[in-house]
């Protein structure tokens, strides 16, 4: 591996803390870029605009759509390429980034799925499996449902994090952020049942040893529920999306839903004021399907 490269990995590794995908991908096309220049005799940091270009105008054979690499791929390699010459000018070790001029094509926004209301009550409502595993899969598509949160989020939980009187869970969210964010009354029945049962502290979700629930179990989970309602390809993300889709119909402003869902990097988020927590509380109880019913009428902001 070239040097440099591996130099880059390990300060994004330690220093950016970025995930194991991150680092796959970054390693895997920075690494094809550096196949791509041995022939000519060349280093990555010797490279010049017009060979980025025509590295980039190699397609990759397992990312192509109609004989050209797709949007997505494209924009993926050309992340890698500029975060990597970005890294090598700020160690001082050169004067410019020949990536400064790349463009990254277009990709067309596909809409991400989402529930009714109706639909997504069934899904966390009535979850497959029973005994035990029922309680602990409800408690988990009501939170993901409730709370709007990303999968990982919700694994990473402990049972310390939730504040069920108050219907708030602390959230560390994607670049260690930490957020506090609501849940409603239904999550807070299917969380206590499913912390009574399963002992009361340490990990919230756990799988059948005993120890934290795994991403791909938790995905199962979600795909089960669906398939247990009649609804197919229903996944964490969707109850997630659904969330922010139901908040926004109840009328919650985008800001309310941004800081709801994490979404701190959209550069959208930067032209508004910050969000309290009280506020959030009170926009969410007024919005969100699942904060409705079991309260007295005053609580419901």
């Amino acid at each position: 591996m070239d040097p440099d490269l591996q130099r880059f990995l390990d300060h994004r590794k330690v220093e950016r803390r970025s995930s194991p995908h991150t680092l796959r991908a970054y390693g895997h096309d920075l690494g094809s870029l550096a196949e791509f220049l041995a022939p000519r005799g060349r280093r990555l940091r010797e490279v010049s605009l017009k060979e980025l270009r025509a590295f980039l105008a190699t397609d990759p054979p397992q990312s192509r759509e109609g004989g050209r690499a797709a949007p997505a791929t494209m924009n993926r390699r050309v992340a890698a390429i500029r975060a990597f010459y970005a890294w090598l000018v700020a160690q001082g070790e050169l004067a410019g980034s020949p990536a400064a001029r790349l463009r990254s094509p277009k990709v067309p926004r596909k809409t991400p799925r989402f529930l009714d209301v109706d639909e997504a009550a069934a899904v966390v409502e009535a979850p497959a499996q029973a005994g035990w595993y029922a309680l602990r899969n409800k408690a988990l598509c009501e939170l993901l449902y409730g709370a709007g949160l990303r999968v990982s989020e919700a694994l990473a939980l402990d049972v310390d994090d939730l504040d069920l009187h108050e219907r708030l869970v602390r959230v560390m969210g994607k670049g260690k952020k930490v957020r506090v964010v609501p849940f409603g009354p239904p999550a807070v029945e299917a969380l206590n049942t499913w912390i009574a049962a399963m002992g009361g502290e340490g990990a919230l979700f756990r799988g059948r040893g005993g120890g934290r629930l795994s991403a791909r179990a938790a995905w199962q989970i979600v795909h089960d529920a669906g398939v247990n309602n009649g609804l197919a390809q229903v996944h964490p993300h969707a109850l997630r999306h659904s969330c922010a889709t139901h908040l926004l119909g109840g009328g919650a402003d985008l800001r309310a839903i941004q800081e709801q869902m994490g979404h701190s990097s959209l550069t959208t988020t930067q032209r508004y004021a910050h969000v309290d927590a009280a506020h959030l509380l009170a926009v969410y109880r007024k919005s969100h399907p699942r904060a409705r019913g079991g309260q007295e009428e005053g609580e419901l902001g």
